[in-house]
This record gives structure tokens, C-alpha cells and sequence, in this order.
């Protein structure tokens, strides 16, 4: 069994009042998520997850508080387990474009109905906690 190690975010931004999230589609699975990657020599956790959301979606995004902090853990084959460590982002820039070998789409989509529009539990169980954690420190 190998294992694999990634991180990410939970982009978001104030836009007209509302809070979005910005949600990536994947070419492969054709499911929407949020955007990760596999963490690359020499990099820590919170640098990984501003690289491949820059990488992804062209957005520039900081991390201000990294006590946001979870970790989902799935087996994408039977044999190989996936880490993927998540921090909550607050984008600096918010014009998209997509790598366009990897993510089939990008968008933003208000906080309230990204569960909806995201394809696996995992996520909409983050989103959950992230929504949680954005009123309760009033980002």
C-alpha cells in the first residue's frame, strides 16, 4: 500500500456581501472540489496549499489563520492511501483561469450553496466546518 500526501484550501472571498468559495471541476473525475495538490520537496503544508491554488486557478490567495486545520484521509485506489490536509484561504485576487491538463472548470459559488454544487461527502463536510469556523471568528 503507498501512501500519498496533499493540501489545499478553502478559497473564499467577500463579494457584494456574501461570502464565496471558490470550487474547481476536475478533467478526470469530473467532480467538483477544492483545490489541492501533492506537496513538493522541501515545501510545508500552508506553501503547498498557496502554490496549487495559484497553480489551478491563477488565484493568489494567504492563509491568515492556519488553526483551520483538517485533514481528510480516503483511498482513491485499493491500494494507495490519500492524505489531504485542508486550511481555510482568503483570496487577494479573484479573476480564474484554469490549468487547463488538470481542471475542467473554475468558479466561485456562494458559501450557502456550495455543498450542493460539491460531488463528494468528504467536501461538503468541510465546507460545513469551514462556514463554522468563518462565523465564529467573523473572517
Amino acid at each position: 500500500m503507498s501512501f500519498e500526501k496533499s493540501c489545499g484550501a478553502v478559497v473564499y472571498r467577500k463579494h457584494h456581501g456574501n461570502t464565496e468559495i471558490l470550487l474547481i471541476k476536475h478533467v478526470k473525475s469530473g467532480g467538483w472540489s477544492f483545490p489541492k495538490g501533492h506537496m513538493e520537496q522541501g515545501e510545508d503544508e500552508l506553501q503547498t496549499a498557496v502554490r496549487e491554488i495559484k497553480e489551478e486557478t491563477n488565484i493568489d490567495a494567504v492563509i491568515d489563520d492556519a488553526s483551520f486545520r483538517e485533514t481528510v484521509v480516503f483511498n482513491p485506489r485499493r491500494d494507495i492511501t490519500k492524505e489531504v490536509v485542508y486550511f481555510l484561504a482568503r483570496a487577494t485576487s479573484f479573476d480564474c483561469a484554469k490549468q487547463e491538463e488538470e481542471i475542467a472548470d473554475v468558479r466561485w459559488v456562494e458559501i450557502g450553496q456550495a455543498a450542493s454544487v460539491l460531488s463528494y461527502d468528504n467536501d461538503r463536510i468541510l465546507i460545513n466546518k469551514a462556514k463554522a469556523f468563518l462565523a465564529m471568528t467573523k473572517i
